[in-house]
């Protein structure tokens, strides 16, 4: 998390400039010429119907264009497949795979107009449509609490048949009878869904119906992820964001197979979740924001309806009370809970460090106990973040029993603890999972943490920060971690990156976006795109995938996708975005290529 800021004003309204149409792009056709001599009969005609044909069916994309890049691709040029009007598509029966269907069939109606009616059949057959086939064969293990975690780390081998595809893999097969996408859970589908959506041309992403050829590439795709943790985190505290805001960042995820969904509720400047047992946290505690706004807070039917919205898309939430500092909106509304007693004033600047519950007092724990256990009863999913950073008042052996104490209530309540790495010197509890946000590759308190069985995730703030500037004159976000260009976010490899930590004790990455300077959804998206698509490919895909100019080739053609589906984002030098000149970037010189463990820049 980030260290003190000056406190600014929130602004009006949107200081992101507006984005500029792509330009519509016709593929002109040439027919090749020959010496002069006489036509057979009907050759003009078969010539015409040719161009003609070509024009309403334009060459189909690569399946080598994919964002995450897949682990196995096999093209098979003349397996192109068009999807027609009449086209249905068919589903294996069972609940949650034919909501997979249901969901790609509302994804490809508006762009399409056509009426894809979902069946569902015992042994689903593409015949002319799309196949969605959910294989209990093709499952090497699934996690227990619909969070599609594993309990293995990462790695480059295996899941390459349908009987390796662990518990997010999937097979896509394009042929000229149709798609096929074999996977053993719904999440596997899903994900495989979202591949298929790449494939079809960029119109797809259009709201209304487009006259277009719909034409997916011949060939196979087996593919899984890398490790079982990728997120983002979105900080709702420091500026309140309602419910649509948060149901559109996780459409986003889901478009590039991330699978968690971090919510920072509280801290200081807010307390963004209604708890029964103390409603002055969210009516109190909830009316302030950085900058004097209004705050908000989320209702219980509000959080379920998040996480709901989520759970649909494969994304697990990951609710973060953070404890025992950044608590001021809490001690506001309830004095009791001060060292002192005494109510400190609504605060809506940014500085850190300042605010702590007591961890002396009993009623502190109740507090604890009670909140958590609301939030847990909300929330499907394993984890309980609570934490635990920049408690800079506490003296340490007083936020060493207060950590130990908390990660007894979260493990009592039958979930498992994730904190902000200063929590790795405390004692352990099983399953526990310590979230780094560090600049420098080398810390053995987390190393050590390691050593007791703890897992991690990496959020390195000069890698992963969504709120750092991308350039100088980026005009929100902050560079105290440094700046981070698309380059810089995607050149680093989570499973070597901090000294001391096998890649087997990685769990996965996450990229927060705190958003002390962040007041809207246009500039949500304008700090998330580029950028998540690149921390995506790193979660997702194997190492020896990972090559800067091939990746930053596939994200040009998201442009215009991003485009269509209105989506905000930052043009950045460095990608040939198509149709588009390159603007000048603002770096006198691109970034070198960082060596793991090296100090930021």
């Amino acid at each position: 998390m980030p260290p003190s800021l000056d406190p600014p004003r929130a602004p009006a309204g949107p200081r992101i400039p507006a984005q500029p149409t792509e330009p519509d792009r016709t593929t002109e056709l040439t027919q090749p010429t020959e010496p002069d001599r006489t036509p057979e009969l009907g050759e003009l005609a078969r010539a015409a119907a040719t161009a003609a044909g070509s024009r309403l069916v334009p060459p189909a994309g690569r399946l080598t264009d994919v964002l995450p890049a897949p682990e196995r691709v096999e093209p098979d040029p003349g397996a192109d497949f068009v999807l027609p009007a009449t086209a249905a598509v068919r589903v294996t029966a069972d609940p949650a795979a034919r909501d997979v269907a249901e969901q790609l069939a509302e994804l490809l109606r508006p762009a399409t107009g056509y009426p894809l009616p979902v069946t569902d059949a015992t042994s689903p057959q593409p015949r002319g449509g799309i196949a969605l086939v959910l294989d209990d064969g093709s499952n090497a293990g699934s996690g227990d609490d619909g969070s599609h975690d594993t309990d293995g780390g990462g790695s480059d081998s295996g899941g390459s048949d349908s009987g390796g595809l662990g518990a997010e893999g999937y097979r896509l097969q394009v042929g000229t009878d149709g798609v096929r996408i074999t996977a053993g859970t719904a999440a596997g589908l899903f994900h495989g869904v979202q591949t298929l959506r790449q494939l079809l041309p960029a119109a797809v992403d259009s709201p209304t119906p487009v006259a277009a050829a719909w034409v997916l590439p011949g060939g196979t795709i087996v593919d899984r992820p890398r490790f079982a943790h990728r997120a983002v985190m979105l900080d709702v505290a420091r500026h309140f964001f309602d419910v649509p805001d948060v149901l559109r960042v996780i459409d986003h995820l889901a478009r590039y197979k991330l699978n968690h969904l971090h919510l920072h509720l509280t801290d200081d400047q807010g307390w963004r979740i209604a708890v029964d047992s103390w409603p002055r946290l969210a009516t109190v505690g909830g009316a302030t924001e950085v900058g004097g706004g209004p705050g908000g807070h989320y209702t219980r039917e509000d959080y379920r309806r998040i996480v709901g919205y989520a759970a649909r898309r494969h994304v697990t939430v990951v609710p973060e009370i953070d404890l025992p500092g950044h608590t001021n909106a809490a001690l506001t509304a309830y004095p009791e809970l001060a060292p002192d007693r005494t109510a400190p004033p609504p605060y809506t600047g940014t500085e850190v460090g300042f605010s702590y519950v007591d961890p002396a007092s009993e009623r502190t724990y109740d507090f604890v106990a009670e909140v958590l256990g609301e939030v847990a009863a909300l929330t499907p999913g394993r984890y309980l973040h609570i934490g635990g950073d920049e408690a800079y008042r506490v003296p340490a052996e007083a936020y060493r029993g207060f950590v130990e104490r908390t990660q007894r209530i979260v493990t009592d309540l039958g979930r498992t603890v994730v904190g902000w790495h200063q929590i790795a010197p405390t004692g352990h509890v099983d399953g526990r999972v310590i979230q780094w946000w560090g600049t420098d590759g080398d810390d053995p308190g987390t190393v050590d943490a390691v050593r007791r069985g703890a897992r991690l995730i990496l959020s390195p703030a000069n890698r992963a920060y969504l709120d750092m500037k991308y350039a100088p004159d980026t005009p929100i976000g902050h560079d105290w971690a440094g700046l981070i260009d698309l380059r810089r976010a995607y050149d680093w490899d989570p499973g070597t990156h901090l000294t001391g930590v096998p890649e087997t004790a990685v769990l996965g990455l996450e990229a927060p976006l705190w958003t002390e300077s962040v007041t809207t959804r246009t500039e949500i998206e304008f700090m998330l795109f580029p950028r998540l698509p690149a921390l995506a490919e790193l979660g997702w895909s194997p190492r020896s995938h990972h090559d800067w100019d091939g990746f930053r080739t596939r994200l040009a053609g998201h442009g215009p996708r991003w485009t269509l589906a209105g989506i905000t984002f930052h043009r950045s030098p460095e990608v040939p975005w198509p149709g588009v000149p390159a603007p000048r970037s603002p770096l006198a010189d691109p970034p070198p290529r960082h060596r793991t463990g090296a100090a930021p820049g």
